[in-house]
C-alpha cells in the first residue's frame, strides 16, 4: 500500500503518510530533528493545508516553544513514506507541543511550499561539477540518493 492511508470522515477525505525524517531550515541553517515517530496528513481541503505530527526528544521543546510564541513560519523539509523519496518542503507554524513521558509531540500546520525540486538531477549536476566519473560517480550518486545530503545549490539560495 506504499505508505499512504486514505480515510473518509463524514464527507471529508484525508491522506496520511509516514514521516521518515524532518529538517528545519532557519536563517540559512539546516537543523535535522531526529524522529522517534511521525505522520503527515494532507487534509485535501480548499485551503490545501497539511498537518505534520512529530514525536521527538524533549530536548527540542524550548526551540519549538520559541517558534510557537513568535508565530513564526518555519520551513520544514520532510521525507515521506520511503527513504528514497525527495524531501517535500513545507511552510508551517507550530500549533501545539505536548509532553508525553520523556518526549514531546509537536503538531505543525501549513502548506506545501512548492513542487519538489528535482533532487536527483541537481545531485548529479553537483557530482559532475566535482569532476566525478564512471564507477566513482555511480557509487557516490547511489550513496547520496540514499543519505540525501544537502545540496550546495540549496545552501547558496538567498533568504526569502
Amino acid at each position: 500500500m506504499d505508505g499512504i492511508l486514505k480515510v473518509k470522515f463524514g464527507g471529508i477525505t484525508i491522506k496520511t503518510f509516514k514521516m521518515l525524517s524532518v529538517s528545519i531550515t532557519q536563517e540559512g541553517q539546516q537543523l535535522d530533528i531526529p524522529l522517534l515517530d511521525g505522520i503527515i496528513i494532507n487534509q485535501e481541503n480548499s485551503h490545501r493545508m497539511w498537518i505534520l505530527e512529530m514525536f521527538i526528544d524533549q530536548k527540542h521543546k524550548e526551540l519549538f516553544e520559541k517558534w510557537k510564541e513568535s508565530e513564526q513560519l518555519i520551513e520544514a523539509k520532510v521525507v515521506i513514506s520511503y527513504p528514497e523519496n525527495e524531501p517535500a518542503a513545507f511552510l508551517v507554524d507550530v500549533e501545539t507541543i505536548k509532553q508525553i513521558g520523556d518526549n514531546i509531540s509537536v503538531l505543525l500546520k501549513g502548506r506545501l511550499k512548492r513542487a519538489r525540486s528535482e533532487y536527483a538531477e541537481q545531485l548529479l549536476e553537483q557530482l559532475i561539477e566535482e569532476d566525478l566519473h564512471g564507477a566513482a560517480l555511480l557509487e557516490r550518486f547511489e550513496s547520496d540518493m540514499k543519505s540525501r545530503p544537502r545540496l550546495k545549490k540549496d545552501s547558496e539560495k538567498p533568504k526569502e
